[in-house]
């Protein structure tokens, strides 16, 4: 490894800092990257989900994950491998599911990996770039303020678009949601208001 002398650049730095952590990437056979993209490509795919958390603000919390389902549990454990990350699971079915929710582990290992070793189906990219977005946002922290968080939440209406998708909270339910808990937050401050206007 190179060692940096006094002086040199933080730009200088940050390069080699990013050169390490691809180095797992810049290793990886290309025969092998291409496999566990086609495998994706047919399997794997990229989710937001919501789920209602009181100590979450706005009361709700979005998960970013990224998983492939299959009865081959070899194969699966050695993506997990490749990746490094992630966890393994089996359902009663048979069926073993790898997944990444770490928001860490998909913008350091998954996003990167599929930026480099590509889809060919075009509804996969697709749902990759919009999936990237969102994980780069909450990568920033956005999903933690107003804005961002009704920015994810519409990017997400874009994503894996069709009949086959299940959602356990619509825009619709989330949207009505939101608006409920404005409106018993206006209530609760115009109720103190009164209370201490009535004590003046």
């Amino acid at each position: 490894m190179k060692i940096l002398k006094c002086g040199q650049s933080a730009g200088k730095i940050s390069v080699i800092i990013r050169s390490m952590s691809n180095y797992w990437l810049n290793n990886i056979d290309p025969n092998i990257g291409n496999y566990i993209a086609g495998f994706t490509d047919g399997e794997g795919s990229f989710n937001i989900s919501m789920m209602k958390r009181k100590d979450y603000v706005g009361k709700w919390k979005i998960r970013a994950s990224f998983n492939i389902s299959q009865k081959d549990r070899v194969i699966l454990s050695r993506i997990k491998d490749i990746f490094g990350c992630g966890t393994l699971r089996s359902r009663s079915d048979g069926v073993v599911y790898y997944e990444v929710t770490d928001i860490d582990s998909l913008t350091e290992k998954i996003i990167p990996f599929f930026d480099r070793f590509i889809f060919l189906s075009a509804n996969k990219k697709k749902n990759f770039l919009i999936f990237s977005e969102i994980v780069n946002l909450m990568a920033k922290g956005e999903h933690l303020k107003e804005e961002g968080f009704w920015k994810i939440i519409h990017l997400r209406e874009t994503l894996n678009e069709g009949k086959g998708r299940k959602r356990k909270y619509n825009l619709l339910e989330i949207t009505t949601e939101k608006s409920s808990e404005t409106i018993r937050k206006t209530s609760r401050v115009q109720l103190v208001s009164t209370n201490t206007t009535t004590k003046i």
